[in-house]
C-alpha cells in the first residue's frame, strides 16, 4: 500500500485567483480523499496532494473537467514530491514571491444566487447592493496587487463581520474565500447625496433615486468600473436635458433594462445577441430598434441601433426593479474625458451635469468603461473591449519579450505582452487632453504592477505628435521601436488569429502616418509580422484643413468633387453646394489650390465621409465616424449594382476615387433616392477590392487575407467583402477577439515590435 501512497505537486497558471478555485480544489481533494494543501501564490495557485495514485488521477481529470465557471486554466505543471503525511486537505496562507505571472478575473455580473437572495425577504443580504460570491462581482478594478486577497483590494477597508467571517471559513459556503465578501453591517453602502454634496436624508436611498429618475432628474450613480449618468429613458425631456449638459450632440447614449422582456419593447433580438447580453461580461449590444418604440428619440438620433444591456451589478438591479422600460447609463464623464470614479472628483466634474449623486464608499482602483459589442459577419465584434473582459489575455502563438505596446491615438488602448499571452489594456480612449494622458499613464503602471512585467522593448505610433508616442519616446533604458499604423493594424489581426509567414492586408480606416508623411487608411500591403511593403491605395486627395475636415465632411465632398469635375463641380445640381456658402467653399478651393494646411490622405474613412456629404447625408458630425454609420445605415444592404471603377498599375496600384465620385453624382442628378446610392457605393468597394486582391494574388501567389481597421465596423463591407473574397478561394481573416478599430493597434504594435527585436 505505502508503494501506492503517493505525493504530487501542482502548479497551475491563468485565472485562477478571486473566482472559486481553491474552496473547489478543497472540496475535490476532500471527494478523492485526499490529503494535503493548496495556496495562492503570485505565478496562480499550488497545490500538494497525497493519496492513492488512482485518486491523485481521478483528481487531475477532474481538476481540468469541472472547474469552477470563472477560472481558465492556461498552464499546468506537476511532479511527485516525498510523501510529508498530512491530516487533512487545507487552504493556507497565500505565498508571496517575486515573480508574478497569474492572471487576474476581469469584473462580472451578478450571479443568479446571489440575485436570489438579493430578493429574498428572509436573507440578510436582501436587498444589499453589494452582495456577491466567489462566482460573480468586482475583481480587476478593485484590485492593487498580487496575490488576489482582501488587504489587496479595496475592501481592505471593511472588516468581515463574525456571520461573513464564518462564511468565509466555511468550505461548504459559496463565499467561502470570496474576497470581497460583505454585508450590511459591515461592508460598503450607497448614500444620496445632491450636487453641491449635501446628504439627502432617507431610509431607502435606492428607492428615493428611483422616484428622482422617474420625476425626470439626471443621476450620477457609482458603479462598478466607474461612474453613470442615468436618465429615464422614455423622459424626452430629461434625455434632451442630458445630452445638452453632457455637450454629447447626436452619439447615442447606452441604455440599461432589467431583463430581455424589458429589451424587447423598443429593439429586436435575434438569439446570439440575447445570449451576448445574459453572459457573465454583460457587455452594451447594438440591436436593431423598434418602430415605432416607448423610448425618447433622443436616446439615439438618426441611429437603427439601439446600444443595449441588462444589470450587472446588484444596485442595478435594485434601481431598475423600480419598474422602468430602460435607464441612460452613459459614461460618467465630460465629453472627451475619462469617467469619474472617485467620489470627490466625481462631484467635482459631474457637478454641472448631475442633479443628485448616489454613491457608496467603496473605492475604484482602476476605471473601466462598459465594453461593446455588434454582430456582424456571423460572429460577435467588439467596437470597446474594456469591463467583463479585461485583463484577460489574448494567447499568442509564439513566446514574445516583455513588451509595451503603447497605441494609437484615438480609441486607445496599451497592450503588454509576457511569455505568450498579451494583456491589453481596458478602453482608456482619445488621447487628446491632459485628463486621458493621465489616465494613460496611471493604466500603464497599475499593470505594469499587478502584471509584474517591465519592459524590455517599447512600441508606438510613427506619429510623432500622438500623446503615446511622446511617453514612449519619454521613457528610459528600453529599446524603442515604433510602428506604422497599419501595419499595426494587419499584426493585431495576424497576432489573434495565430497566423505566421506573410498575408496580404486590407487595412481601412480615418486616420493613419504614413511612411511618406501623408495621412494613410485605404490601403493594400503585403505583410509579415517584421515589414510590410505597401502594394495598392487609394489615390490620394486633399483633406482641406487637416482635422478640421474630419468633424466638416462637407470640406472633403468639396475635395472629392473638385478632384473629379475641376472648376466644373459649380454646375452641378447637389444639396451640398446650396447648403455650404459660397464664399466658404472657395476658400475650401484656394486652401486645395494653394497647399494651404491641405494634406494628402488616401484614407477610405475620408471618402466614405466625402460620399456622405455629396448625396446630402451630413455636413457636419459631432463624433467620429457619424457619417460613414449614417451612410451605412441607410444603404440598401442587397444591392447588386456597381459604379464604375479603375485603377492604375505602377510601382503600386492607385484606387481611383474619379469614376466612384461621378457615378454618385450621376445618380443624384437622375433623382436616385440616396439609400440606393449608398448601397451601390458600398457594392462598388467590395467589387473593386475583391477584383485587385485577385489580381495582386496572381503577381504575389498570396492567398490568405486580414483584414483591418475601423472601417471594417461596417457591417456591410466586411460581410460582403468576407463572402466576396472567399468566393475567390481567399483564406479570410478578421477580429474577433479585439476590436478591428484603433482598441487594437497597442497589440499589433507589441507583435511587431516582438519580431522586429527577434530579427
Amino acid at each position: 500500500m505505502k508503494e501506492n501512497y503517493i505525493a504530487r505537486k501542482l502548479k497551475i497558471n491563468g485565472i485562477v485567483q478571486g473566482v472559486g478555485f481553491r474552496p473547489f480544489v478543497y472540496n475535490l481533494a476532500n471527494k478523492f480523499q485526499l490529503k494535503g494543501e493548496v495556496a495562492n501564490n503570485s505565478s496562480g495557485v499550488s497545490i500538494h496532494v497525497e493519496g492513492t495514485r488512482e485518486n491523485i488521477e481521478f483528481f487531475c481529470s477532474d481538476l481540468f473537467k469541472t472547474h469552477p465557471p470563472l477560472a481558465h486554466l492556461v498552464e499546468i505543471s506537476f511532479n511527485e514530491k516525498p510523501v510529508e503525511y498530512f491530516k487533512d486537505f487545507s487552504i493556507v496562507k497565500s505565498i508571496s514571491e517575486n515573480s508574478r505571472s497569474t492572471l487576474i478575473s476581469p469584473d462580472v455580473s451578478v450571479c443568479d444566487d446571489c440575485l436570489g437572495e438579493l430578493f429574498n425577504p428572509d436573507n440578510r443580504r436582501y436587498k444589499y447592493p453589494f452582495i456577491n460570491c466567489t462566482n460573480c462581482g468586482p475583481r480587476y478594478t478593485i484590485i492593487n496587487e498580487i496575490p488576489y486577497d482582501r488587504p489587496n483590494t479595496s475592501m481592505k477597508e471593511f472588516i468581515m463581520c463574525s456571520k461573513c467571517r464564518a462564511e468565509y471559513d466555511n468550505p461548504s459556503s459559496r463565499r467561502f474565500h470570496a474576497q470581497p465578501n460583505a454585508c450590511v453591517d459591515c461592508g460598503p453602502h450607497v448614500s444620496l447625496k445632491d450636487n453641491t454634496g449635501r446628504n439627502i436624508n432617507s431610509s431607502n436611498p435606492i428607492e428615493k433615486t428611483a422616484n428622482l429618475l422617474k420625476q425626470g432628474y439626471i443621476i450620477a450613480i457609482k458603479g462598478l468600473g466607474g461612474f453613470h449618468l442615468a436618465a429615464d429613458s422614455v423622459n424626452n425631456e430629461a434625455v434632451t436635458r442630458l445630452r445638452k449638459r453632457k455637450n454629447r450632440e447626436e452619439k447615442p447614449f447606452a441604455i440599461m433594462s432589467y431583463g430581455i422582456k424589458q429589451i424587447r419593447e423598443y429593439a429586436f433580438i435575434e438569439p446570439e445577441e440575447e445570449k451576448l447580453l445574459n453572459s457573465i461580461q454583460r457587455p452594451i449590444v447594438l440591436l436593431l430598434k423598434k418602430e415605432p418604440n416607448p423610448l425618447s428619440r433622443e436616446v439615439s438620433p438618426n441611429n437603427r441601433y439601439f446600444g443595449a444591456m441588462l444589470p450587472y451589478t446588484p444596485l442595478h438591479y435594485l434601481i431598475l426593479a423600480y419598474e422602468f422600460t430602460a435607464l441612460i447609463m452613459t459614461s460618467g464623464n465630460i465629453s472627451n474625458e475619462p469617467i469619474a470614479i472617485d467620489n470627490q472628483d466625481a462631484f467635482e466634474r459631474l457637478g454641472s451635469i448631475a442633479d443628485y449623486f448616489l454613491i457608496n464608499n467603496r473605492d475604484i482602483y482602476l476605471r473601466s468603461d462598459d465594453s461593446i459589442v455588434r454582430r456582424s459577419a456571423g460572429k460577435t465584434r467588439f467596437i470597446r473591449r474594456s469591463r467583463g473582459y479585461v485583463p484577460v489575455p489574448v494567447f499568442l502563438k509564439h513566446s514574445v519579450p516583455q513588451i509595451l505596446g503603447c497605441g494609437a491615438e484615438l480609441k486607445n488602448t496599451v497592450c503588454l505582452t509576457r511569455g505568450k499571452t498579451a494583456f491589453i489594456s481596458q478602453h482608456i480612449g482619445d488621447l487628446e487632453n491632459l485628463a486621458t494622458d493621465s489616465f494613460f499613464r496611471l493604466t500603464v503602471n497599475h499593470l505594469k504592477r499587478i502584471l509584474d512585467i517591465d519592459p524590455e522593448i517599447i512600441a508606438c505610433d510613427l506619429h510623432p505628435d500622438y500623446l503615446s508616442t511622446r511617453y514612449a519616446e519619454e521613457q528610459l533604458n528600453v529599446e524603442l521601436i515604433k510602428v506604422q499604423h497599419h501595419h499595426a493594424h494587419i499584426a493585431s489581426c495576424m497576432a489573434e488569429n495565430g497566423i505566421d509567414g506573410t498575408v496580404l492586408g486590407l487595412s481601412f480606416d480615418g486616420t493613419g502616418y504614413g511612411t511618406d508623411g501623408s495621412i494613410w487608411g485605404g490601403e493594400v500591403l503585403i505583410v509579415d509580422p517584421v515589414r510590410f511593403k505597401r502594394i495598392a491605395n487609394i489615390s490620394y486627395i486633399p483633406m482641406p484643413g487637416s482635422a478640421s475636415a474630419i468633424k466638416e465632411p462637407w470640406r472633403m465632398g468639396i475635395s472629392y468633387l473638385y478632384h473629379a469635375f475641376g472648376e466644373d463641380f459649380w454646375n452641378l445640381d447637389l444639396p451640398l453646394l446650396k447648403q455650404i456658402e459660397e464664399k466658404n467653399i472657395k476658400l475650401i478651393i484656394e486652401m486645395i489650390s494653394k497647399n494651404i494646411n491641405s494634406p494628402l490622405t488616401s484614407s477610405l474613412g475620408r471618402l466614405f465621409d466625402g460620399i456622405a456629404a455629396i448625396i446630402g447625408i451630413r455636413n457636419h458630425v459631432s463624433f467620429e465616424g457619424q457619417a460613414a454609420m449614417e451612410l451605412e445605415m441607410l444603404a440598401v444592404s442587397n444591392s447588386e449594382e456597381i459604379y464604375d471603377y479603375e485603377w492604375l498599375s505602377g510601382n503600386t496600384y492607385k484606387v481611383l476615387t474619379q469614376p466612384i465620385v461621378c457615378g454618385v453624382v450621376e445618380d443624384m442628378a437622375r433623382g436616385i433616392h440616396p439609400s440606393r446610392i449608398s448601397g451601390k457605393f458600398h457594392m462598388t468597394l467590395i467589387k473593386l477590392f475583391s477584383e485587385l486582391c485577385e489580381v495582386i494574388r496572381k503577381e504575389s501567389g498570396l492567398n490568405r487575407i486580414a483584414l483591418s481597421g475601423g472601417v471594417f465596423q461596417n457591417s456591410i463591407l466586411l460581410t460582403g467583402l468576407i463572402k466576396a473574397l472567399e468566393g475567390k478561394s481567399f483564406e479570410v481573416y478578421m477580429h474577433s477577439k479585439i476590436p478591428t478599430n484603433d482598441g487594437g493597434i497597442s497589440l499589433g504594435q507589441a507583435v511587431v515590435a516582438a519580431a522586429t527585436a527577434k530579427r
